[in-house]
């Protein structure tokens, strides 16, 4: 296999690219949808990236985890193959401190925050991710400590349905169907998804099913997702000497929203469903020896105003969720979160001075309340160059397993306190549409951290609020797109800097916050040169806070057979790299994936 991958390699390294167009087109700009204001992205002032469906498509990435790996400041700690179980961490912040929204709806859960990226969504049903670094709370609420990631989904453009089967390393067979259709007044987005694989080494194999349902009607709009996964946890959670663990997954998403809106104001009101069924078996055979059931319901309501006036922009917001938890371990458990949002975008000297300051408040039926005030400043210094800078209080009440988790290797703590930070950020953006360069600076002041401790070796794992970090960084992501003959080409480049600065640590082992990646250099290049066959190729380079390092290359070759047919071949960690991303957990060696995608019509 290795001598194969390395093969395959080659020839991915010397085609070409099918993503680029042949000819130079000006799209329209992207709104950013996850602000209480929507605002054109050359207007924001944070620091955003943002992936389209396109870069999607030319990625060597099979799955959200694995394509998330490509963006400065982003950590993914990712679990056996294919992003089975995945954890988001932003800019040093824990995966508790990361929120995942799809289409602006919150997918955190009441349980753990192990379940948030488990809502699995197509790729062929993605229209971007927004990307959202630095404190978010005023945003959103709480869990936004460190950022958030929005997965925004496509809206139907034409009838259409496609077909996709991929096959590849490690048994691993992936299908998919999908239909758009258009009717008067509407439309109708629809998929159907199944995977499984034998796994990469004992105990890893998996197998996921997932459906998605999208509809717009007039100024309703309505989407409903639900994700199971079964798979064996090789040392996932606990010792990596426990290899005989087993999880199965269910998660379930509805929400129905409206949209009314004139010149001087918009209404967005919207009701809300999640549920999070999680089994854990630590000896998959045998079931009896220790077996724990969680079922988390989120149920909330909520609506957004935005008003013009000739004093700018007023964005109104209230959230209501009911959250209950039914556990065989945790207990039965219920919270409720009520959060109000208020902030006002001021235009200045001729739009060139926007500030943006906003505040939201939630109380909370089992802790205090608590608001999170934040600022945002931008200055256009010209068309293409822009300053800026924010600053944010946020803040993370502890999940039900932090409280009360009791297994053979963990043990919560009831008495714990919410986490809290400030975090402030300052940066510049230059974009001339061909070239884009952003750089920001960051510092992030947290207290009472919250982890799962413990003094000695032999010790059980316990949560506790441990110590104060200051967490400061440098990230930098820069953008070329170029021509060659009639052909597009693109050439990206990111690298980030994280600097923990414990104080006062009171415990001498740390699961989770502790080991950021302190170096990141990320490397992609799309090319065209013809109008069938193209390429992508990706590297990263990862040095974490304990001094271990890796370097991975991917690469995806997509032919364009004809308007109905296209094909791709993707490679993975090409060079055989030995490393983990958590819980010394191995990532897989080398591994192809095919693709075969058929439009219907």
């Amino acid at each position: 296999m290795r001598i194969s991958i390395k093969i395959v390699a080659a020839l991915l390294m010397v085609t070409t690219s099918i993503n680029a167009q042949t000819d130079t087109i000006k799209l329209k700009e992207v709104s950013v949808t996850s602000n209480r204001i929507v605002l054109p992205f050359s207007k924001t002032s944070r620091t955003i990236t943002i992936i389209t469906s396109q870069d999607i498509l030319r990625n060597p990435a099979s799955n959200l985890a694995d394509l998330l790996q490509n963006v400065s400041g982003i950590d993914i700690r990712r679990r056996g193959t294919d992003g089975m179980q995945s954890d988001l961490y932003i800019r040093g912040g824990n995966f508790d401190q990361s929120l995942v929204l799809i289409d602006g709806v919150k997918m955190d859960d009441v349980q753990t925050g192990h379940h948030n990226m488990n809502a699995i969504i197509s790729f062929e049903n993605i229209e971007r991710i927004e990307v959202i670094k630095g404190p978010a709370a005023r945003i959103f609420g709480q869990n936004a400590f460190s950022g958030a990631i929005n997965i925004v989904t496509k809206s139907v453009i034409d009838n259409s349905l496609n077909t996709q089967i991929n096959y590849g390393s490690y048994g691993n067979i992936k299908g998919l169907i999908s239909l758009g259709e258009k009717f008067n007044d509407g439309n109708v987005l629809a998929s159907v998804g199944y995977q499984e694989s034998d796994g990469y080494r004992y105990n890893t194999d998996f197998e996921n099913i997932s459906t998605f349902l999208k509809s717009n009607f007039k100024n309703y709009n309505f989407i409903s997702s639900f994700t199971q996964r079964k798979f064996g946890a090789n040392g996932f959670y606990a010792s990596p000497a426990y290899v005989d663990q087993y999880e199965e997954t269910q998660t379930s998403l509805v929400a129905l929203g409206a949209e009314y809106g004139s010149t001087n104001i918009s209404l967005k009101p919207r009701i809300y469903w999640r549920r999070n069924q999680d089994m854990y078996l630590f000896i998959r055979n045998n079931p009896s020896y220790y077996r724990n059931m969680h079922i988390s319901n989120k149920v909330g309501a909520e609506t957004n105003v935005v008003i013009n006036s000739k004093l700018g922009k007023t964005g109104i917001g209230i959230d209501l969720a009911r959250v209950f938890l039914l556990s065989t371990n945790l207990g039965d458990h219920n919270r409720t979160v009520l959060t109000g949002f208020l902030e006002h975008r001021f235009e200045l000297l001729n739009e060139k001075l926007d500030i943006t300051p906003g505040l939201a408040i939630s109380h909370y039926s089992d802790f205090d309340s608590k608001a999170f005030p934040g600022l945002d400043v931008g200055y256009r210094v010209s068309d293409e160059f822009k300053l800026y800078g924010n600053i944010g209080y946020t803040y993370r009440v502890p999940t039900f397993t932090d409280l009360f988790y009791i297994g053979p290797t963990t043990l919560g703590n009831p008495e714990l306190q919410p986490e809290s930070a400030l975090s402030e950020e300052i940066g510049f953006k230059y974009n001339t549409g061909k070239f884009k360069l952003n750089i920001a600076l960051f510092n992030r002041k947290s207290d009472d951290l919250i982890d799962w401790t413990k003094e000695n070796e032999a010790d059980k794992w316990q949560t506790r609020n441990f110590s104060e970090v200051v967490t400061q960084g440098f990230e930098t992501e820069f953008n070329y797109k170029f021509n060659l003959g009639n052909y597009n080409q693109a050439f990206a480049v990111g690298y980030s800097f994280i600097e923990d600065n414990i104080k006062d640590n009171n415990v001498q082992y740390t699961r989770y916050s502790l080991n950021s990646i302190k170096h990141q250099f990320n490397v992609g290049f799309d090319s065209k040169f013809n109008s069938i066959f193209g390429q992508n190729i990706s590297y990263r380079y990862v040095e974490r806070t304990d001094g271990t390092s890796y370097n991975v290359l991917d690469a995806k070759v997509l032919a364009k057979v004809n308007n109905k047919i296209q094909l791709s071949l993707a490679a993975n960690n090409i060079f055989n790299a030995s490393y983990t991303e958590t819980n010394l957990v191995p990532m897989p060696k080398g591994n192809l994936m095919f693709g075969f995608n058929y439009k219907l019509y």
